[in-house]
């Protein structure tokens, strides 16, 4: 089972609109901003486009307590983010989809 880049980018883009929501609480999560956030973001998926791999930083912010579920939880999306993080695992073909 290979890397679903299509549907790895479809997760990456649902994670920045989480992310740009107005009122996230970045307190607990390594980024220091929406701006950090989304800069990063898009630096990883520009290197999934062009590259067609898996960038090892992506999948520690998609991990549990990893960034993205840091600002989730402070901010009241974390059940998007889980259900999220599972396509995430399907995507990379970690995971069995559901």
């Amino acid at each position: 089972m290979g890397i679903d880049v299509c549907e790895l980018l479809a997760v990456i883009d649902e994670a920045r609109v989480l992310l740009a929501q107005p009122d996230n609480d970045f307190t607990w999560a390594s980024f220091r901003d929406t701006e950090a956030a989304l800069s990063e973001l898009d630096e990883l998926a520009a290197k999934v486009r062009r590259d067609g791999e898996v960038p090892f930083m992506l999948t520690v912010l998609f991990a549990p307590t990893g960034p993205i579920q840091e600002v989730s939880l402070s901010s009241g999306w974390g059940s998007e983010f889980l259900a999220l993080a599972s396509r995430f695992d399907t995507a990379l073909g970690v995971a069995k989809p559901v």
